[in-house]
């Protein structure tokens, strides 16, 4: 008798593992089959997805495009864009100094609003410039290294950080340069850590 259960127990057992492995192949295909290779690639395309199609670009907006792209509107652009803001953190700065408009020959005599005015007016213009410059460089450099190295990545704002500093301390010397380019390099790449 305890040889017939036995029996019986196998034969069931062996009923069920062609069912389980029949089972399992069916589960791993439709696996293979949702994420293997035999996935087939979707097209993106808005228009096919129920998005709204993009509209064709005409040759003015075009020309438009390549226009605000080229390294000399974004290097005027800069330029503009660093000269008003070196004017106002000159003339800002300026308001801060307790020192505007004094005369070194007499420190007691209070200086006239003119005075102060015209002090501040030269403060923020020398600002506005040297922003000016700096913002001109750099803007030029990362343009001109984007376009050489083909990317757009952080390490054309460094490489043009190292320029722009090495050129406007190289003035003063070549340590100086050095210190500049390694100066500006590392604060270009900390904004764009920051920044991306």
């Amino acid at each position: 008798m305890a040889a017939s259960t036995s029996d019986a127990s196998t034969a069931g057992s062996d009923a069920v593992k062609p069912g389980m492995d029949s089972a399992g192949l069916q589960y791993s295909m439709i696996l293979e089959h949702l994420i293997g290779d035999k996935k087939p690639i979707k097209d993106l395309n808005p228009a096919i997805m129920g998005g709204l199609p993009a509209a064709h670009k005409s040759d003015e907006q075009k020309m438009i495009e390549r226009g605000m792209e080229s390294c000399t509107f974004k290097a005027v652009l800069a330029c503009v864009g660093g000269f008003v803001l070196g004017g106002a953190f000159g003339v800002f700065t300026a308001g801060i100094d307790t020192n505007v408009g004094v005369d070194p020959k007499d420190p007691l005599r209070t200086p006239t609003a003119r005075e102060v005015l015209r002090d501040m007016g030269q403060r923020g213009m020398s600002y506005a410039k040297n922003f000016a410059i700096v913002g001109a460089m750099f803007s030029c450099t990362e343009c001109i290294i984007e376009s050489h190295r083909g990317k757009s990545d952080w390490k054309n704002a460094v490489y043009s950080g190292c320029v722009t500093g090495g050129a406007i301390g190289f003035r003063a010397g070549l340590k100086a340069g050095v210190l500049g380019c390694g100066g500006f390099a590392a604060f270009s790449a900390a904004i764009e850590y920051y920044l991306r």
